[in-house]
């Protein structure tokens, strides 16, 4: 009798292991189905100039439509089309290091990084741009702060230390923040040390990072009564 009920509860156990195995599997297939449909609607949703070398026709196009002070397009799939606010505030970053545009345009080209900034400045004071400043881009870990934002980064001059910036991009920081605000109706570009000013920074949203480092955080006042000066 052991034996006879020992077979059977063998027997039992395995039609039940019949029907679980495929059941997973079948799971596991809808699930595969599933991720790759979201990943197919979630890139056909990008726009058609993003994720790409443009020609030279499309790259005046954007332009137009963003700083004339632009040097170099390279559209980041890291972002949301379009952005659901207003622009009210200018984010600056620093880089963490001197890279070129087109090698932050690179990093910033990667999905799974999920970062991206609208423009970004290099040593020399060349301009980027990344994100139309009709969406929004992912930068400042704070999604309130980047749907309200133009986000910049600066590349810096002198690795580590204070994280220097160069003359040249200072200058053209300025420059570019007077156009964004110009363009976006701000008419009073204010420095207040915490997110209530016009001016932000990565750090008041991030208490991880140093961004945009000691150098710039020292000339966030000196940035703000330069660019009230022209506006």
């Amino acid at each position: 009798m052991g034996d006879t009920h020992s077979d059977t509860n063998e027997r039992a156990a395995s039609k039940r292991m019949g029907f679980v195995a495929p059941a997973l599997l079948a799971g596991f297939l809808v699930l595969v189905v599933a991720v790759g449909v979201l990943c197919l609607v979630e890139y056909r949703s990008l726009p058609d100039n993003v994720g790409r070398v443009l020609t030279a026709e499309e790259q005046a196009d954007v332009i137009a439509e963003n700083s004339s002070l632009t040097d170099y397009v390279f559209l980041s799939p890291n972002a949301d089309f379009p952005r659901e606010e207003p622009i009210t505030r200018i984010t600056v970053h620093h880089m963490a290091g001197d890279l070129s545009l087109e090698e932050l345009g690179n990093r910033f080209a990667n999905r799974d990084r999920r970062a991206s900034s609208h423009y970004a400045i290099d040593s020399a004071g060349n301009v980027a741009l990344y994100v139309e400043e009709k969406n929004r881009a992912w930068t400042s870990s704070n999604r309130d702060n980047d749907e309200r934002a133009v986000t910049i980064e600066v590349a810096n001059d002198q690795v580590g230390g204070d994280w220097h910036v160069s003359d040249a991009a200072f200058d053209k920081l300025v420059e570019l923040i007077v156009d964004i605000c110009e363009r976006n109706g701000i008419t009073e570009f204010t420095y207040t040390g915490d997110d209530n000013g016009t001016l932000t920074t990565h750090n008041m949203f991030n208490d991880q990072t140093i961004c945009p480092g000691p150098y710039l955080s020292g000339r966030l006042g000196e940035l703000a009564n330069a660019v009230n000066s022209r506006l």
